[in-house]
């Protein structure tokens, strides 16, 4: 029997939590389909033979297959499909660009909005959540060790790929706690940190161990690693060393880099009454940048209790990085966009504390190698923001201690681990890095299609050993 099509040229729309209201709370903004909107937007989807959306997605999935079983109401089957290329659907489903992805192919893009692919890989991936009570079979072991270095995006996809395959995988995460940015950086309000903890407890059951608070090049170097039998080694360890602009006034009580201030917060919980690492409850607050990261700041700033919270970007609205999606849930709870604007101080009170910031105005001149239009300063346009805190949103880089403690291993100017490409292989024999680590911040997805990438590439590279 012929599916009967949607063909509404606008997608489902996503139930949300009030603006109001959620900016006050850390409770997640978006609040899924439901079984019908989820039936009912799939059925907007032309299962087109040549798979566009697939070809742009960072991880393969079969997207038109797992979609037609949602049309079918066959959820489990639709979440097995994701579950074939993706070992963090519920996750990617709710922070993936997809709009810059997979939905940016979709025909029915051409002529009205794309299907809904992230909110229907959500959807599946919390179905499956829900209604699931079955363990996932052990893969059969081929009596080979690989190690994993980070439990980040990157390094958690690599070792569940590799565990599927039958591999002894070990992850070594340097923090408290697995999931990488997933538990540091990416807000309760987009990330639910109990959504993180059953992927990986996901990935425990098929065999994949993890060692926390180990910090490899430190307790253990890469050497040391294959000394204890692994065969191959990646380097999923991300970019956590934050960027300053080098400012005066910087080192004022009241500066966070993003990283820190997100940290506190998603991982210390430092919005609780009684947390042990509490965190400076601001009035007005300033965050310089454009990215994800910075939407992430400013909207955990105005949930800490901020009475106004800037985001002060060198472009405009036009130029900013950030998702569309978390620009728009920005500007809905009240955030202030200073664009075409850039500080050149920090300026302090007595107590060595914040009270200000002093910034120039910008013009867009010639576009710059990236292609987007450098700013310039507009001659006497200094103004002062009237701030009690700044957070410094504007990137990382990987930190240097593995590279320093691995003889061998090269790495670029910006301190990114340089690869062959496609497979992560360094310079080193059997070790092997991707995500962050070699690309610098990037998105989740990118670091996941790079996990994978390396596990088929360490899966040959044992395999052709033995022969």
């Amino acid at each position: 029997m012929a599916v009967q099509r949607n063909m509404n040229p606008k997608r489902c729309p996503m139930p949300t939590q009030d603006p109001s209201v959620r900016k006050r709370n850390f409770d997640e903004v978006a609040l899924g389909y439901t079984y019908e909107m989820a039936v009912e937007e799939a059925r907007r989807c032309l299962n087109c033979p040549t798979k566009p959306c697939t070809t742009a997605c960072p991880v393969s999935i079969d997207i038109p297959a797992f979609i037609e079983r949602v049309v079918s109401e066959d959820m489990e089957g639709a979440y097995q499909i994701i579950a074939q290329s993706s070992s963090l659907p519920a996750v990617c489903g709710r922070v993936c660009p997809q709009e810059r992805q997979c939905e940016s192919r979709c025909v029915r893009g051409k002529k009205g909005e794309s299907v809904g692919i992230g909110r229907l890989e959500r959807f599946v991936a919390d179905y499956h959540r829900e209604h699931c009570t079955e363990k996932p079979p052990l893969p059969t072991p081929n009596g080979h060790k690989a190690a994993i270095i980070g439990a980040g995006p990157s390094g958690l996809t690599a070792a569940g790929d590799l565990a599927k395959l039958g591999y002894e995988v070990t992850v070594y995460e340097a923090l408290h706690l697995a999931g990488g940015v997933l538990v540091y950086g990416i807000p309760e309000f987009r990330l639910p940190k109990i959504i993180v903890q059953k992927e990986i407890d996901n990935l425990k059951a098929i065999g994949v161990k993890i060692e926390t608070n180990m910090v490899i090049g430190k307790i253990l170097t890469i050497d040391e690693l294959f000394e204890m039998g692994y065969e191959a080694v990646y380097i999923g360890s991300g970019a956590g060393l934050p960027r300053f602009m080098n400012i005066p006034g910087e080192s004022l009580k009241g500066v966070y880099s993003a990283n820190e201030y997100l940290t506190r917060i998603n991982l210390m919980k430092a919005y609780l009454p009684d947390s042990k690492t509490p965190i400076r409850h601001s009035r007005k607050v300033a965050v310089v940048g454009g990215g994800n990261v910075a939407m992430d700041a400013a909207r955990s700033a105005m949930r800490m209790g901020a009475d106004e919270v800037t985001i002060v970007y060198r472009r405009g609205m036009e130029e900013l990085p950030a998702r569309k999606e978390e620009v728009e849930h920005a500007q809905e709870e009240g955030i202030i966009f200073r664009t075409l604007a850039n500080p050149v101080e920090v300026l302090g009170n007595e107590q060595g504390e914040v009270c200000g910031m002093k910034c120039v105005e910008m013009v867009l001149g010639e576009p710059d190698e990236s292609g987007r239009r450098s700013p310039v300063v507009k001659p006497d346009s200094e103004f002062i923001l009237d701030i009690d805190t700044m957070i410094m949103a504007i990137g990382t880089s990987p930190n240097p201690l593995i590279r320093s403690t691995t003889p061998g291993l090269t790495a670029n100017k910006r301190g990114c681990i340089v690869t062959d490409g496609e497979g992560g292989l360094t310079s080193r024999e059997g070790v092997y890095a991707g995500g962050d680590a070699v690309t610098g911040a990037a998105t989740v997805i990118l670091a996941m299609g790079a996990g994978k990438a390396a596990a088929r590439a360490i899966d040959s590279y044992i395999t052709s050993r033995q022969k």
